[in-house]
């Protein structure tokens, strides 16, 4: 179902398309600053909030009832904290790519209703590709259906990691995990999540894991996957990703070798 067909859908579009206009026009303007200048962070700041705000506006003008959780907490809305829809919203997913020019970043939005993401939009502004989902009909980018990919062989898997910061505490978990793994597939770290887990719903990764994330990280892509024929669920190959902290999202072939390789390795 394409954004255009669902009145949702396009609230969110709209949404993820105004925020783009705001990075486009933050990022025209980091490149004429080193890196380490001041101005430099206050413009990735100004651009993270204002996108967060451009997104929150568009949605509470449609939706005035619901509740919005946005990544970036000057966007927040604090009322309507009881309503059943939640918007999970992160402006840009891969602030750092951003603020290093690094063309790799994503506008992440998501529809939470009972429980379950119904919702799903991701759109990459810098390539303009807008990956959609709706729970039940099906996942897009653009006009064209989104599948998984056919890998059946962990070996011929490429698989996106995020890879925890090197002041978390579970980076000694991970890193025997993520070496045994570069001994068994072909890794990628790219540094977005959303656009990770969209990749995986169009066939350009077989699969992902992280266990450093946060509920605007994942909650769009996580329905792409779905929704394009994927499956997700945590290190034990459970459900409960956002309580344990754990994600592998792959193709139905790649998924269970996957999880089975990250059992092996996992050092808990």
């Amino acid at each position: 179902m394409t954004a255009h067909a669902n009145p949702v859908l396009a609230v969110a579009a709209r949404a993820a398309r105004r925020a783009a206009t705001v990075i486009g026009d933050a990022a025209r303007d980091l490149k004429r600053l080193p890196t380490f200048s001041k101005e430099h962070a206050d413009i990735v700041a100004a651009a993270d909030r204002e996108a967060g705000q451009a997104i929150v506006a568009t949605i509470a003008a449609a939706f005035p009832d619901h509740a919005i959780l946005a990544e970036e907490a000057g966007a927040s809305t604090g009322h309507n904290a009881e309503s059943p829809y939640r918007w999970i919203v992160d402006p840009i997913d891969g602030t750092l790519n951003f603020a290093h020019g690094y063309p790799y970043y994503a506008v992440s939005i998501a529809l939470v209703h009972g429980g379950d993401v119904t919702h799903a939009v991701v759109l990459d502004p810098t390539r303009d590709e807008l990956f959609t989902a709706v729970r039940g009909r099906g996942a897009q980018i653009g006009d064209a259906p989104l599948r998984t990919s056919g890998c059946t062989r962990l070996g011929g898997a490429l698989v996106g990691a995020v890879v925890p910061t090197r002041r978390s505490p579970r980076l000694p978990r991970f890193l025997p995990i993520f070496d045994a793994l570069s001994a068994r597939c072909t890794l990628r770290r790219s540094g977005a999540c959303a656009l990770d887990l969209a990749y995986v719903a169009a066939g350009r990764l077989d699969g992902f894991l992280s266990m450093s994330f946060r509920a605007w990280d994942i909650a769009a892509g996580t329905l792409l996957v779905t929704e394009a024929g994927g499956r997700i669920g945590d290190f034990a190959g459970g459900p409960e990703v956002m309580r344990s902290q754990e994600l592998i999202a792959a193709a139905p072939g790649v998924f269970s070798p996957l999880r089975e390789a990250v059992g092996a390795a996992d050092p808990r």
